[in-house]
């Protein structure tokens, strides 16, 4: 039986801005450029879309799980509804310790378990290397958008829709 192809997604800075004191209400979450698209693209191809994100802030007691929920609904409404799942880590060391916080592995293996997920077919797409570790040390493709952090992805690219077209070229 062939298992299935993802795409992992992180979200701040590669699917919306990111700010230093977090994306946390509508009137912050700016959904970038080409995001929508590329969403569309890897969706045609089949890949499941997973989001894989540490949302530290609700355990700093910034916002809460429902100020997060509000901008997963609207990126869910503005995306078409094609993400299949948004994983969230709400931990930060200095408050909680958990093994879901990137680059803890754990939510990556939910997704993987629960989607049937061929790791050697799937991609994580993220700004930073915490979100990349994970995915190197799972065996999963790497790639690196906007490259300010270091970098240890398999491949860099501008932006999610380039990432994508990308991906789509290695099939």
């Amino acid at each position: 039986m062939i298992k299935n192809k993802c795409v992992f997604l992180d979200r701040d800075g590669v699917i919306n801005k990111d700010f230093v004191d977090y994306a946390y209400t509508l009137e912050k979450f700016f959904i970038l450029d080409g995001v929508p698209e590329a969403f569309e693209l890897l969706k045609q191809n089949g890949f499941i879309l997973v989001v894989i994100t540490n949302q530290s802030g609700i355990a700093k007691g910034i916002y809460t799980q429902k100020d997060m929920q509000l901008c997963h609904d609207f990126l869910q409404k503005e995306t078409g509804n094609l993400i299949d799942h948004i994983y969230f880590s709400p931990y930060h060391p200095d408050y909680s310790e958990s093994l879901t916080r990137k680059p803890g592995s754990l939510m990556f293996e939910k997704a993987i378990a629960k989607f049937d997920i061929d790791v050697g077919r799937s991609w994580m797409i993220g700004d930073k290397k915490r979100d990349l570790e994970p995915a190197i040390k799972l065996g999963i493709n790497t790639i690196q958008v906007d490259g300010n952090d270091d970098q240890i992805a398999d491949y860099v690219s501008s932006d999610l829709l380039n990432a994508a077209k990308y991906i789509l070229l290695q099939q």
